[in-house]
């Protein structure tokens, strides 16, 4: 019987499962300076501030494991480009 949990992928959902289910969604927005910030859905103030996507995107999914919610990615000109549900 193995001691610890076996971690899991995030898996992609939909906009309301991730509703749903998560008690946290994080945003990967890019501002208008070029920067890429991270912020909870409806916040106002930015959660952390990154030069590109890519880290903005590994930063948010290890804050989305650890908070049992969502990820949603928005892509340059601010529409939407994924979501990803992580555990």
């Amino acid at each position: 019987m193995p001691c610890c949990k076996k971690k899991t992928k995030p898996a992609e959902v939909s906009a309301t499962e991730a509703k749903k289910k998560a008690t946290r969604v994080y945003h990967v927005v890019k501002r208008e300076d070029g920067k890429w910030e991270v912020k909870f859905a409806g916040g106002e103030k930015a959660i952390k501030l990154f030069d590109t996507q890519k880290e903005a995107v590994e930063y948010s999914k290890v804050m989305a494991e650890n908070q049992d919610g969502a990820l949603l990615v928005h892509n340059s000109k601010g529409k939407n480009k994924g979501r990803i549900k992580s555990k």
